[in-house]
């Protein structure tokens, strides 16, 4: 589903990059084409070049002439690198941080974290 808050061609990136990161789409598989993702989204076929470009021009995709885009070897575990990356900067840094404000310990604070586990119902 499209959201309007945000530009719509870093949301087709986006579901690209969270089918490669889910195995949807498997390193070397093909990627449905600009023209399908346009259509199936209702917007323009120019929108859905920028989305898929962008992974293109981050290495994440590759094209091959006349026949289409395809998901780059290594793609997974780049995309899953820059996830966990990002994850900490938004995280675990401003949460270790306000830990050593409260005067929590690494070893509370890791035993929060497992204790959150049980209660969230543990991993997807």
């Amino acid at each position: 589903m499209i959201d309007d808050s945000r530009p719509i061609f870093l949301q087709i990136a986006e579901e690209i990059e969270n089918e490669i990161v889910e195995g949807t789409l498997a390193e070397e598989a093909q990627v449905p084409s600009t023209n399908e993702f346009a259509a199936f989204h209702r917007i323009n076929p120019a929108t859905a070049a920028k989305g898929v470009n962008r992974l293109v021009d981050e290495g994440i995709l590759y094209k091959q002439r006349g026949i289409g885009m395809f998901v780059s070897t290594g793609a997974r575990a780049a995309l899953l690198q820059r996830r966990r990356d990002h994850f900490f900067d938004q995280y675990v840094r401003p949460l270790a941080v306000e830990a050593r404000k409260l005067g929590i310990s690494s070893s509370e604070l890791a035993e929060m974290v497992r204790s959150s586990e049980s209660v969230s119902g543990g991993t997807p």
